[in-house]
């Protein structure tokens, strides 16, 4: 009833070519993804088997998970008005909530807008201001932020609750095509306006029948747990799609450190654990490894997860870290190896149902050896909200990930960096320029430019260099001030832990930043 989304999806010329070539990918013209995803496993497993979990012993079953996925959509559609394809914002921490109002606002017809609660105004502004969301459902600590934005009917989590206490929890899902948008995911973007990556209902699927089924391959004992937020499509697949359709229970933990995460996997009998290759490191680092011997699976993704990384841990604990490469764009892994199919430093094959190339800089495909952009093809590709940035993601039908690679002979990917200015960090997506705009907001700043230092711990850190304004001393106490106004201005984990004072900044004859410069500063600094 509200054509929105469908009304701002691209010209069907710059889609990317999509193909459905396994079994698993043939679809009906209708389908919910909530009924697959919670009906037919409470009809499978039944309503007893536990869905959802937290360290605070909290437990939802399969059962209990549906009523309250069908007393939202109640609420929604019978208090608040919603008609399908309208947008429904959600911002909170990794909790049953979260996962009930996601599969309600999908059951009621609705198109989910997940963001993370660690977005600050600033940021969720472009965010509305794109997919135009009616309804928000927010985590009462998290409400502050989403008051003020206009258009929007704000319900938080207490409020939901109580009003869907009051409903019978037995809502028939709305009829959706299979091609209907079911997901708008924001990307980290390398600029500070966020792209509004499109999901159908089918996708959402074809991430389980993917990768879900033939690498992660979850079985109905497992307890999975992951690092990842839900508005990280990384952490929904983990975390909601790949254990429902497998009648597995997820362990929802809001924050932890990666030594608290270690406890948690141990006292909690984790099976499957999915985080960044940051996070293992300083598990190593700490000498807590041992706690991770219950695990019969580990999923590395966020970025390239070290060779010396995964060998330690195959050594110490004969556990043999699934690496991957995925992209909100492609919404999950789409290359990935498990198992004796491992090569070390290689992140793998494309997964069954995607094909992938490398292209060069005329969009040709490179042959073995030869480094270059990454294209990807498969069930699920690049659709961005009404945004001409379309056309450079997609190259001759290939999603182009903006990640360099080189194929091996035997067909086996191996990563070599980013081709744009995102820095990747303890797994998360930085882009340069939106710390840049956060930091030229200081009173005493007059400008700055923002690169990727190599790290040991997280990959790369931000670094910034910073020009002040006449008279004014950059020392500790002002690099400090910086940081903590970053962190008040952007989600506080894009801060530069770097910061670095500087008379001026190197530009060509044009006046164009020489970015190249500062990145050698850096790096030679980590070489020396």
């Amino acid at each position: 009833m509200d054509t929105f989304a469908r009304d701002h999806l691209p010209p069907p010329a710059l889609w990317p070519t999509i193909e459905f070539t396994t079994p698993e990918l043939a679809y009906p013209d209708r389908l919910n993804a909530a009924t697959e995803l919670i009906d037919v496993p409470v009809a499978r497993f039944g309503p007893d088997r536990p869905a959802l979990r937290t360290p605070a012993g909290e437990v939802w079953s399969y059962g209990e998970l549906r009523t309250r996925a069908d007393q939202v959509a109640e609420v929604l559609t019978g208090d608040l008005g919603l008609v399908p394809g309208q947008r429904v914002l959600l911002r909170s921490p990794n909790n049953p909530w979260t996962v009930a109002a996601w599969l309600g606002v999908l059951k009621a017809g609705g198109v989910v807008v997940t963001t993370m609660a660690a977005l600050r105004t600033r940021e969720l502004v472009p965010i509305v201001e794109r997919t135009r969301p009616s309804i928000a459902l927010v985590d009462d600590r998290f409400a502050e932020d989403v008051q003020s934005l206009p258009g929007l009917t704000v319900v938080t989590y207490d409020d939901l609750a109580a009003r869907a206490a009051t409903k019978p929890g037995e809502f028939t899902a709305v009829d959706t095509a299979a091609d209907d948008v079911a997901l708008l995911a924001p990307t980290s973007g390398s600029t500070g306006t966020p792209k509004i990556t499109v999901h159908f209902h089918r996708d959402v699927l074809s991430i389980d029948n993917t990768f879900g089924r033939h690498v992660l391959r979850l079985n109905e004992d497992d307890l999975v747990a992951c690092t990842a937020p839900f508005a990280f499509t990384f952490g929904l697949g983990m975390l909601v799609v790949f254990p429902l359709r497998a009648g597995a229970c997820a362990l929802l933990v809001e924050a932890a450190t990666p030594a608290q995460l270690a406890d948690l996997v141990q006292q909690h009998g984790v099976t499957v654990l999915a985080t960044a290759p940051t996070a293992y490191k300083a598990i190593l680092r700490d000498g807590v490894e041992a706690k991770l011997a219950g695990l019969r699976t580990a999923v590395s993704a966020g970025e390239h997860i070290p060779r010396e990384t995964w060998q330690r841990l195959r050594d110490r604990l004969g556990l043999k870290v699934i690496d991957g490469i995925g992209a909100t764009e492609l919404l999950h892994i789409f290359i990935s190896a498990a198992g004796d199919d491992i090569r070390p430093g290689s992140t793998g094959k494309p997964v069954p149902g995607y094909r992938a190339t490398v292209l060069g800089p005329d969009g040709e495909e490179l042959g073995p050896g030869e480094p270059g952009r990454l294209g990807v093809i498969g069930p699920v590709g690049c659709r961005y909200l009404d945004d001409a940035r379309q056309k450079d993601y997609v190259v001759n039908g290939w999603n182009v990930t903006g990640d360099v690679f080189h194929r091996d002979e035997d067909g086996y990917f191996h990563y070599h960096a980013r081709s744009d200015h995102m820095i990747v960090s303890s797994g998360y997506n930085i882009g340069g320029p939106e710390v840049e705009e956060a930091i030229d907001t200081h009173p005493d700043v007059l400008e700055s430019a923002v690169v990727a230092k190599p790290d040991d711990e997280r990959g790369s850190v931000v670094c910034a260099f910073v020009v002040l304004r006449e008279g004014v001393e950059g020392d500790a106490a002002k690099a400090k001030e910086i940081q903590d106004h970053v962190k008040r201005t952007i989600a506080p984990y894009k801060y530069p832990r770097d910061v670095r004072f500087r008379t001026s900044l190197p530009r060509n004859a044009s006046g164009k930043l020489q970015r190249f410069t500062l990145r050698k500063i850096v790096e030679d600094e980590v070489l020396t």
